[in-house]
């Protein structure tokens, strides 16, 4: 006979002290399975209830788009601002690091012109290293309340010094304060050190509402591609591409 046989013979306890502990245990981890399927069922079923475009849609002919892209990028944008679109001059960017793994956040949009689709960040930022490696961008739009969104891609540059310090002062003391608080990206150690730097921030860009920053910087987007999606119920979407050949303007539809 073994010592652990032995030690078991002599002290039976010794042999139902582990049973109920390991019983316990697998319990305790169906208990849990269950909790998480139950959560995973939950968020399921949350997720299939929702509905997109439960309002009427507006149609869209491309027969009678524009020849350039601009132009109906204008006219939607209105257009959604008119049908109550919250926060329509919102977008997300998407850029690569330098492995060429995609990166994408929301931020808003400065202006729309000849030149391109205008955004300001911090050239120190996450973004901005991006986009010194990388400089090429994609945007999206998505106004919900009319199942329309738009897709800009193309090669990006940074607008002049004196540009990107206008752009900095035009926009609000709490835009300003922001931006002066500067280490956009960088891992913060507490809120209250992220509170100190802010409050700080704040008091300054009140007492100096043309204080610089030398980080801050607007971005121009050059269209190569726009893409505008009008959704529909019936899910024949219309989608319209323009494509920048030379300097011409090339329309084509896609399929849904």
């Amino acid at each position: 006979m073994s010592d652990v046989q032995k030690t078991n013979a002599q002290n039976p306890k010794a042999q139902k002290t582990d049973a109920p502990k390991s019983g316990a245990r697998q319990s305790d981890a169906r208990q849990s399975d269950a909790r998480q399927s139950d959560a995973r069922q939950s968020f399921l079923d949350l997720l299939h209830a929702q509905r997109v475009w439960d309002v009427e849609l507006p149609a869209f002919d491309p027969a009678g788009a524009p020849p350039a892209p601009l132009p109906l990028f204008h006219a939607w944008f209105a257009e959604a601002v008119a049908a109550g679109q919250a926060e329509p001059h919102t977008m997300s960017l998407a850029t690569v690091d330098a492995a060429g793994r995609p990166d994408v956040r929301t931020l808003m949009l400065h202006d729309a012109d000849e030149r391109g689709w205008h955004f300001a960040t911090h050239r120190t930022s996450t973004k901005g290293r991006q986009l010194a490696d990388h400089p090429y961008a994609a945007l999206g739009f998505y106004w919900p309340v009319q199942g329309r969104q738009v897709r800009v891609r193309g090669p990006v540059t940074e607008t002049s010094r004196a540009e990107s310090l206008a752009d900095l002062h035009a926009r609000s003391t709490g835009a300003l304060a922001s931006a002066l608080t500067g280490s956009q990206s960088e891992v913060l150690g507490s809120q209250a050190e992220l509170t100190r730097a802010a409050d700080a921030a704040w008091e300054r860009a009140q007492a100096e509402p043309d204080a610089e920053v030398a980080s801050w910087t607007r971005y121009v987007v050059e269209p190569r591609e726009v893409e505008f999606f009008q959704g529909d119920a019936r899910r024949r979407h219309v989608r319209l591409r323009y494509r920048r050949e030379g300097t011409d303007w090339m329309r084509e539809l896609l399929w849904p």
